[in-house]
């Protein structure tokens, strides 16, 4: 029975923790996995760097959104399935609020109450969160010369080459190179991180994983109705879209405008919102699930939408792990995986320049506002959460002097 309470207890403190993420992470996928690392490596210790950047390389290996699949991994392994849940509510609920209220008519937001100047700040502290966590990871993944290599290697090719096939090659490659040039570490890099999901019930998760995949349309086809059309249409899309964020939208756009589903002008003015909360962009979802032009719409909609669009990653973490932790203690599995992770940092560096830097840093003013934020994070040791709302209030402030 204790061990129950402290699971509960567990499950509690991770929703929290995701919540304060959730209401402070801006900046897309890259910058969240940012804001992870500094709370979960950094600050709480809940697992290690290098635990840390082997789940990071498994996410970017999974379609879905990578940020949000490290939530959920990072609630599985502190509190079971109750901290899965924990951590994806967390994370995820303030954006969907918002965008389902803004959706419903709530349009404050959408007229001007958050201007450019106050988003403009918000997209300036990304930079430093991506920089710090490159940084840190690069110091303690990308110790020695062959691996800066790997590094530097990994980014101009991605920076060359901005694909998310270009991506996931850059990653395999790595792996293959670091079989060829590195010996395994002497220490069990998995002992400070379990998660509880046997491989029997991660094999029932992957395989329910396809069988929603294909049966849904099958389904429709044999019972048609608008709610299973929108659970079809959005699981789909989270299932097949490797990149997350932004790779989404052009799906989401062919599934909900022209069937007539949602107006493309309220498309554009969600996707338009959907830029400045924080949290998964996918939460764009609930935005269009509550925008429907026929029922279900509203609340209602918004729920389904969001649902359907984040079960896969749920089914994908839990299928998944159980066999990468089988994977990771593998002696040349773990060769491939100082490549792996060295690559990921080159992935990371390659994504602070485009689009996180080049989307923010316009001029001087944003320059010295990014150093600052950044010299806050690593050096006055300042909480994330209240650099983000100091850097908002200076980009507010200097856009109307």
């Amino acid at each position: 029975m204790s061990d129950q309470r402290d699971n509960k207890a567990s499950a509690l403190e991770t929703f929290f923790v995701f919540l304060r993420l959730g209401l402070t992470s801006f900046g897309g996928p890259i910058a969240h996995i940012g804001y992870f690392r500094d709370e979960f490596v950094s600050r709480r210790h809940w697992l290690s760097e290098q635990s840390y950047a082997d789940l990071v390389a498994l996410c970017q290996f999974l379609p879905g959104p990578a940020s949000s699949q490290v939530g959920l991994a990072v609630g599985l392994s502190r509190a079971g399935y109750t901290g899965a849940l924990a951590a994806w509510l967390g994370f995820t609920l303030p954006s969907a609020l918002a965008l389902i209220l803004l959706a419903v008519g709530i349009t404050g937001f959408a007229d001007g109450t958050v201007s450019s100047g106050l988003l403009s700040g918000l997209k300036v502290v990304a930079v430093a969160v991506v920089a710090q966590a490159v940084w840190g990871m690069a110091r303690n993944l990308c110790p020695d010369t062959p691996r800066i290599t790997l590094m530097v290697i990994a980014t101009c090719l991605v920076l060359m080459l901005p694909t998310v096939y270009a991506q996931l090659g850059v990653i395999v490659a790595a792996g293959l190179a670091g079989l060829v040039m590195f010996k395994p570490p002497a220490t069990d890099a998995i002992d400070d991180w379990q998660v509880p999901v046997s491989r029997g019930t991660g094999a029932f998760f992957l395989c329910l994983f396809f069988v929603l995949l294909f049966a849904l349309p099958l389904l429709l086809q044999l019972f048609p109705s608008q709610t299973l059309a929108l659970i079809d249409s959005f699981y789909r899309a989270g299932s097949l879209v490797f990149g997350g964020g932004h790779v989404v939208l052009p799906l989401l756009q062919a599934e909900v405008v022209p069937t007539g589903w949602v107006q493309e002008d309220m498309f554009l003015a969600g996707y338009g919102a959907a830029q400045a909360v924080p949290g998964p962009l996918f939460t764009f979802a609930a935005f269009l699930g509550a925008s429907m032009t026929q029922a279900p719409t509203a609340w209602l909609g918004g729920i389904i939408c969001l649902l359907a669009i984040f079960t896969p990653s749920f089914l994908l973490i839990a299928g998944a792990l159980p066999f990468w932790q089988q994977l990771r203690a593998n002696a040349r599995m773990q060769s491939a995986l100082m490549g792996i992770n060295a690559g990921v940092v080159g992935l990371l560096l390659a994504a602070l320049y485009d689009p996180v830097w080049t989307s923010a840093i316009l001029g001087p003013q944003e320059f010295a506002l990014a150093l600052l934020a950044l010299v806050a994070l690593m050096f006055w040791k300042l909480p994330p959460w209240l650099v983000v709302l100091l850097s908002g209030a200076a980009g507010w402030a200097l856009a109307i002097l």
